[in-house]
């Protein structure tokens, strides 16, 4: 059986691969010839599939950061779902000690002063990076390396045809042929560094850090002889992200578009302790993890993409 399986998915990246090049979707000769020449521009290397960033956060809210300090938070995974896997939430305090996933190479983790606020996940890759997100839950063979590291390669702008077998059957499990096929529209391959040089030569610092950094995890991914530790030791900068938006503290509650209010406390990039208040005026609401970016006010540390999976079993 598990051999069939095997077979089966073979088939089925073979028949994708092949379909994409039938469409012309990644049109090779045109891009080898390019990246030869160094005719690479600034606008497709800086391009984001995720543009969420800080400025699509509300940073008008009417609670104070000590708000709810003291309250009894209930465990938001022992909640009801619906119909979507979403939480049915009603009027109090919830706590959610969640997995979290880095959305921006090339920064720096989330340190002990960082605020951080609620966004919705935008850009061109939404729906995809959304359809990770929530599939994942259904999928505990895989791992959140393997979830991270497929994140990385799609912030990256890395071809669907370049990943290794491995990751190509987690996207193949947490997407639909849709989706899979989205997978190279917009994308790069490998750049030459001079070429990379050339067109990035008068972007800010601290954006030639990330196409340089999302350049060379293309070409980790193309290789497929890296390890999880390889990618991270380049994805995470060291050190604490320079301050801006010091005003906003660690603790800021973001007032959601649903009328509920949410507050994020990362630790580290991979896991998020997440707190939500229902006021009384509102008789009830829904919350999935996964449609949410906790965005940090320090912009040079990560944006956290969040999903509904607990990075500890629920206790009943």
């Amino acid at each position: 059986m598990k051999n069939s399986k095997i077979v089966v998915c073979f088939i089925l990246i073979s028949s994708i691969t092949f379909t994409l090049k039938a469409q012309g979707i990644f049109k090779n000769a045109k891009e080898k010839a390019s990246n030869i020449i160094g005719n690479v521009s600034f606008k497709s290397l800086s391009k984001d599939p995720i543009s969420t960033s800080f400025e699509d956060t509300n940073t008008i809210v009417d609670l104070e950061d000590t708000f709810g300090n003291d309250a009894s938070y209930m465990q938001l995974c022992t909640q009801p779902r619906d119909s979507t896997n979403n939480y049915v939430i009603s009027p109090g305090f919830y706590e959610f000690y969640g997995m979290s996933f880095c959305l921006k190479a090339g920064t720096h983790g989330p340190s002990d002063g960082d605020g951080y606020l609620y966004a919705p996940v935008l850009g061109k890759k939404e729906a995809i990076v959304i359809g990770i997100l929530k599939n994942f839950e259904a999928h505990p063979e895989i791992s959140q390396h393997d979830v991270q590291l497929l994140l990385w390669a799609i912030i990256a702008k890395t071809k669907f045809t370049k990943l290794s077998a491995e990751l190509k059957l987690v996207a193949l499990a947490l997407l639909n042929p849709d989706q899979i096929l989205d997978l190279n529209n917009g994308i790069l391959g490998f750049v030459p560094e001079s070429a990379v040089q050339k067109a990035i030569s008068n972007a800010p610092p601290a954006l030639q850090t990330v196409i340089e950094i999302e350049n060379k995890m293309r070409g980790m991914f193309e290789t497929g002889q890296h390890t999880y530790e390889d990618f991270e030791r380049l994805a995470i900068l060291s050190g604490v992200a320079p301050t801006t938006n010091s005003e906003i503290n660690r603790g800021r509650w973001s007032l959601h578009p649903d009328g509920y209010y949410i507050r994020y406390f990362p630790e580290g990039y991979s896991r998020t302790r997440v707190q939500l208040y229902v006021p009384e005026s509102l008789l009830s609401a829904t919350y999935n993890a996964s449609d949410d970016i906790a965005v940090p006010a320090n912009t040079g540390a990560q944006r956290l993409a969040q999903c509904n999976i607990p990075v500890v079993k629920c206790a009943d």
